[in-house]
C-alpha cells in the first residue's frame, strides 16, 4: 500500500481528499502546516506528497524546493487556489510532478497520485526560479489552467510550439510568456505576421537579403531569423504563408541554416520557433494549401487558446484588469456594477479578449459615471437595452420560483422532475407565445419578455425551439 502525505489547512478539503485517497487504496497522513509536514518527512518519507500552496506558516512552493532537495525521488502534487500562470510555472520549476488548480476534480487527483506512485523515482527537471514576473495571460477557468500547464512544461526546452485560436484570444501573449519564462529570456523575441506581408517579400523578411538582390535592395538587410539569433522567433498567422515560402522554411527547420535572398553563404541559426494560426491547418493540409511535413514540424507541442465565450468565468477578472490598466495609463478610474458584469458575461465576444480590452478602454474614456452599469455596457456594445416594466424577466421569475419551492419543500427538486415541469409549462410557452405575437421577430419577442436577443437565441437552442424568420429585427 502506497503512503501519501497531504498538507492542507482547510479541514473540509482535507477530509474530502483523505477519504477519496483512502477509497483508492492509499494510506494517507494529513497535516495542516509546513512544520508538521517537516516532522512527518523526518520520520518517514511517503511515496507521494500532496501539498497546498498557501499555508498558515509559509508557502508550499517554497517548501517544495526544500523537499526535492532532501528527497529528490519524491513526486509532489501541488494544489492551489492561486490559479495563475505564475503559480503553474513556479510549481513546475520547483520540480512538481503535477499541478492541480482548485477547485479540482477528485478523480483527477486520484489519477495523479496513482501516476506518481507508478512513476516513483522520477521528477520533473528543475529550473532556476525568478521572482514572480508580471505576465499578460489572465484567467482562472479550467481551460486556461490547461494552457498554463502546457506552458509550464515547455518553457525549459526548445520544443517547437504551435498556438491555435481565434483572432483576439492572445496567441502572441502565449508566445511571449514561453519566451519570458524560458532560458532564452535575455535574448531577442522577434515576431512576424505572415498575413501582413506581401507574398513576394516574405522570404526576404524571414531570411534577409543582399544588396542588389531585387529592385530597391540598396543594402544588405538582416531577416527575422538573424535578428532573433539566440532568442525566439514567433511566426504569427503561419497558415497564411505561401506554399513556396513554406518549402524554404521547412528546409531551415530541418538543417538549422539558411541563405539570404541573393546570398550564397549558409548562415547557421539558433532560434526557438513558436508559430500561431487562427486557421485549421489540418484542413489546409488536406486541401494542399499547407505542407504536411511542415505542419508536423511545427505541431510538436500544440496549445489551443479557448475563445472568450468558452471561458466566461474569466470575463470579470479580465474586465477589472483592463480598467486598472486604463487607470495606470492616465484614464479615469471606473468600476463595474453587478449588472454590468452580468451583461459582459452574457455577451458572446466575437473579437475575444482583444474586443473586451478595447471595450474597457472606451468605457474608461466615454462612460458618464464612475460606476458603469449594464445599460452603459450594452450601449457601447450596440445591444438593445432590456425592457423594464411590462416585460417581466421570466428567467428571473423562474429562478425565484425554483428557489421558493426548494426552501418550502426541501428535496423536491432532487430528481429534476419539478424543474423540468417549470421549464416545460412556463418558459417554453412564454417564448413560443412571444414569437407568435411578434411574427417570429426575435428582437421584438426578446424585448417583450425582458431579454436581449442573444439570450433568447441561447434559450431557443437549449429548448429545441425552431428559430423563425427574424428579417424584420
Amino acid at each position: 500500500m502506497s503512503r501519501v502525505l497531504l498538507i492542507e489547512d482547510d479541514a473540509a478539503i482535507r477530509t474530502v481528499i483523505v477519504q477519496a485517497l483512502r477509497r483508492a487504496g492509499h494510506e494517507v497522513e494529513a497535516v495542516d502546516t509546513l512544520e508538521a509536514a517537516r516532522r512527518a518527512l523526518a520520520i518517514r518519507a511517503p511515496d507521494v506528497l500532496v501539498t497546498d500552496v498557501v499555508l498558515p506558516d509559509g508557502d508550499g512552493l517554497d517548501h517544495l524546493a526544500e523537499v526535492t532537495d532532501r528527497h529528490p525521488e519524491l513526486p509532489v502534487i501541488v494544489l492551489s487556489a492561486r490559479n495563475t500562470l505564475t503559480t503553474a510555472v513556479r510549481a513546475t520549476e520547483a520540480g512538481a510532478y503535477e499541478y492541480l488548480p482548485k477547485p479540482f476534480d477528485l478523480d483527477n487527483l486520484t489519477r495523479a497520485v496513482a501516476g506518481a506512485v507508478a512513476r516513483r523515482g522520477t521528477t520533473a527537471d528543475a529550473m532556476a526560479t525568478d521572482d514572480d514576473p508580471s505576465l499578460p495571460l489572465i484567467g482562472r477557468s479550467p481551460s486556461m489552467q490547461d494552457v498554463y500547464r502546457v506552458i509550464a512544461r515547455v518553457v525549459a526546452n526548445d520544443l517547437t510550439v504551435l498556438v491555435s485560436g481565434e483572432s483576439g484570444t492572445g496567441k502572441e501573449l502565449v508566445a511571449r510568456a514561453i519566451h519570458d519564462l524560458g532560458p532564452r529570456r535575455a535574448e531577442p523575441f522577434v515576431a512576424i505576421n505572415m498575413a501582413a506581408i506581401p507574398r513576394e517579400l516574405i522570404e526576404a523578411e524571414l531570411f534577409g537579403h543582399e544588396r542588389g538582390a531585387f529592385t530597391g535592395a540598396t543594402q544588405r538587410t538582416a531577416g527575422r531569423f538573424e535578428q532573433a539569433g539566440g532568442g525566439t522567433l514567433f511566426l504569427d498567422e503561419i497558415g497564411d504563408m505561401p506554399i513556396e515560402a513554406q518549402t524554404r522554411l521547412l528546409r531551415v527547420l530541418q538543417q538549422g541554416e539558411f541563405t539570404t535572398v541573393g546570398g550564397a553563404r549558409a548562415i547557421r541559426t539558433d532560434v526557438r520557433i513558436i508559430a500561431a494560426t487562427n486557421r485549421d491547418l489540418g484542413q489546409q493540409v488536406a486541401s494542399g494549401a499547407f505542407r504536411e511535413d511542415l505542419f508536423y514540424r511545427l505541431n510538436v507541442v500544440p496549445v489551443r487558446l479557448p475563445p472568450l465565450r468558452e471561458r466566461r468565468e474569466d470575463v470579470p477578472l479580465l474586465s477589472r484588469h483592463f480598467l486598472e490598466q486604463a487607470v495606470a495609463q492616465g484614464l479615469p478610474r471606473r468600476q463595474l456594477a453587478a449588472d454590468a458584469i452580468a451583461a459582459l458575461v452574457a455577451y458572446d465576444w466575437p473579437g475575444n479578449v482583444r474586443e473586451l480590452e478595447n471595450l474597457m478602454r472606451r468605457l474608461a474614456v466615454l462612460a458618464r459615471d464612475e460606476v458603469i452599469d449594464a445599460d452603459a455596457v450594452r450601449a457601447m456594445l450596440g445591444e438593445p437595452r432590456e425592457v423594464e416594466g411590462r416585460g417581466e424577466d421570466f428567467a428571473a421569475a423562474v429562478r425565484a420560483l425554483i428557489e421558493k419551492i426548494a426552501r418550502e419543500r426541501p428535496g423536491a427538486l432532487d430528481d429534476g422532475t419539478l424543474y423540468d415541469r417549470i421549464i416545460t409549462e412556463v418558459e417554453r410557452p412564454l417564448i413560443e407565445a412571444a414569437l407568435t405575437r411578434h411574427g417570429g421577430n426575435q428582437l421584438r419577442a426578446a424585448r417583450a419578455i425582458g431579454l436581449n436577443r442573444n439570450t433568447l437565441k441561447k434559450r431557443l437552442d437549449a429548448l429545441g425551439i425552431a428559430a423563425r424568420s427574424d428579417a424584420a429585427g
